[in-house]
């Protein structure tokens, strides 16, 4: 199969991008897929689900992360590193990143950057899927992202405030594709769910309002398992099986496979 760019956005923190983000890659680690996830984000949380802190930590001070890949002094090749899952592998970020608008509009302002440094990769078909965690916002490196990417999935928390700037998401990446003809949003996830706050429901009603855009059957409700589970550097699918948000993100991604 072709390599498929799933990457998972929201300019709104805190929405359950980079949890969703992890968990779906290690679900399809064990359905046999060889995915890669990269860390798009300057926080480093995507990477700290896979590597352990002091290992994070060393790739930001070298130069073996996405910024230095971007800058051109690192090939792709030089800074994938495995997981402690065979079949996954991670390629870092750094805080470096804060500088990364600075560094594209420097190459000239181009959205094909990313897409220049990973085409060979890509055409290679090594990895099954590539997972990217995109930052909150909507600058040039998140243009770049969409550039590369098949498939975008974009996780809402199911709060009062979970919806804020859901309409400037999808207008941004609708913008996208007139440049990346094969973008695709391919549906919106609701996370940190709790079934019994009237803000759910609320949630869910203006969801089934946004027209052509798939809202998934399957939900992520809250469950502590998952802090634990972060604080271990380990998706909650890899850290207990037997939680009920394991469960709901294997489902998931069952269903994001549906309509792939």
């Amino acid at each position: 199969m072709n390599t498929k760019v799933i990457s998972f956005t929201n300019n709104k923190g805190g929405s359950g991008k980079t949890t969703t983000c992890s968990n779906v890659a290690y679900c399809l680690k064990e359905r046999g897929s060889k995915v890669l996830v990269i860390d798009g984000d300057m926080q480093m949380n995507l990477s700290l689900s896979f590597l352990s802190e002091e290992s994070v930590m060393e790739h930001d001070s070298s130069k073996d992360n996405i910024y230095y890949l971007l800058s051109g002094e690192r090939k792709v090749s030089d800074i994938i590193v495995p997981s402690f899952a065979e079949g996954l592998s991670v390629l870092p970020s750094s805080i470096r990143l804060s500088e990364v608008e600075e560094l594209l509009y420097g190459k000239g302002g181009k959205k094909d950057i990313l897409s220049g440094c990973l085409r060979s990769l890509i055409k290679s078909g090594e990895y099954d899927y590539i997972l990217i965690d995109v930052p909150p916002t909507l600058g040039l490196w998140v243009k770049n992202i969409l550039h590369i990417t098949d498939h975008v999935i974009i996780p809402v928390e199911a709060s009062p405030w979970g919806l804020f700037g859901l309409a400037n998401v999808i207008s941004y990446i609708n913008q996208e594709k007139k440049s990346n003809k094969g973008l695709d949003i391919l549906g919106i996830v609701l996370t940190k769910v709790n079934t019994r706050k009237n803000y759910y429901k609320d949630t869910k009603e203006y969801l089934a309002t946004v027209d052509e855009i798939r809202v998934f059957d399957n939900i992520i409700r809250t469950d502590s398992t998952i802090e634990w589970a972060q604080d271990n550097s380990r998706p909650v699918t890899a850290y207990r099986k037997s939680a009920r948000s394991a469960g709901e993100y294997e489902a998931l991604t069952d269903e994001i496979l549906k309509y792939m």
